[in-house]
């Protein structure tokens, strides 16, 4: 099985719709620091390291901390680390990446909307559809950390 990158390049209206639904969902989340933990969870179960790589950086320079993000992958086993809120986003965005039972569990959704008012709620699961495609399109692209000329 082949490793090296491929030339495919992702097209620039593919991009500029991509960046622009990204940046809407996080303003209308209203909470930086929490699309960030969003974005590393699901880049973790999608294995994609460029992405992953990114939305590292970005969460340290927005004030993360560097124990919270080694317990993202293990947030359930991390005691009282995340809030409750975080901890309901984390679910939702396992539940939305991975969708094991082919939905996601009204139990997850019901406790993200203990925690989120509706727009917040369908701003959150857009930034995990969002992530969710960006993760597929790096992965298929097999886009190595830190490179940048990856779309046209």
């Amino acid at each position: 099985m082949s490793t090296g990158a491929r030339e495919f390049q992702v097209p620039e209206q593919v991009y500029l719709s991509l960046a622009g639904l990204g940046a809407a969902a996080k303003r209308g989340l209203g909470d930086p620091a929490l699309a960030e933990l969003v974005m590393v969870r699901a880049s973790q179960l999608n294995h994609c390291a460029f992405c992953l790589d990114m939305h590292l950086t970005a969460a340290r320079k927005g004030g993360e901390s560097q124990e919270r993000l080694d317990l993202v992958a293990a947030w359930e086993e991390s005691g009282d680390t995340f809030t409750g809120r975080e901890r309901a986003a984390l679910a939702l965005t396992e539940a939305v990446t991975v969708l094991t039972e082919g939905f996601v569990p009204d139990e997850v959704y019901g406790r993200a909307a203990e925690h989120f008012t509706e727009t917040q709620l369908a701003h959150l699961i857009a930034a995990i559809a969002v992530i969710n495609s960006w993760n597929r399109l790096m992965v298929t692209r097999r886009t190595a950390p830190g490179e940048t000329e990856w779309h046209s």
